[in-house]
């Protein structure tokens, strides 16, 4: 099978599947700018471990860790790591995720709450934050493919030509 046939088997998003084009499964891996698609991709077809997807996922969550205000993101953050290299169980990460998507909860809460006093000045900020936002996003999705093709084995997928 193609994998751009396959691709569109496995349900990857419209944009994915058009930016994949006719590339086959090597050059797709050197030339996406997507490390959400590559972990993605990684594990839908199952290609390693679990440590191993762990540890991208970490390495690219690190990237975010300057914004991480709440110390159990950051202890979520610290059991990815410790989890990929086998310092703490499945279920010890688990309950780090648990903590930390709470963490994440009531932040937001708290973010709404503040929102009311934040809606004169929002439409202005929006429009410069939303260029800036924009380039952000993509720099970091580029660093996160770069991760990818530096800790993840190099993709194979069965019945799937190189």
């Amino acid at each position: 099978m193609e994998f751009t046939k396959y691709i569109k088997s496995v349900n990857a998003c419209q944009d994915a599947t058009e930016w994949n084009g006719e590339r086959d499964l090597q050059t797709c891996w050197k030339e996406c700018q997507r490390g959400d698609w590559m972990l993605w991709l990684m594990k839908k077809a199952d290609m390693c471990d679990l440590r191993t997807l762990t540890l991208a996922k970490a390495k690219c969550a690190e990237l975010a860790k300057p914004y991480m205000k709440d110390e159990r993101s950051l202890k979520a953050l610290q059991a990815a790591f410790d989890f990929a290299n086998g310092k703490i169980t499945e279920q010890e990460l688990a309950a780090a995720a648990d903590a930390a998507a709470y963490a994440a909860a009531y932040a937001a809460a708290d973010a709404a709450a503040d929102a009311a006093d934040a809606a004169a000045y929002a439409a202005y900020a929006a429009y410069a934050a939303a260029a800036y936002a924009d380039a952000a996003r993509i720099e970091i999705l580029n660093q996160c493919a770069d991760i990818c093709r530096e800790v993840l084995p190099v993709p194979y997928i069965k019945g799937v030509e190189k």
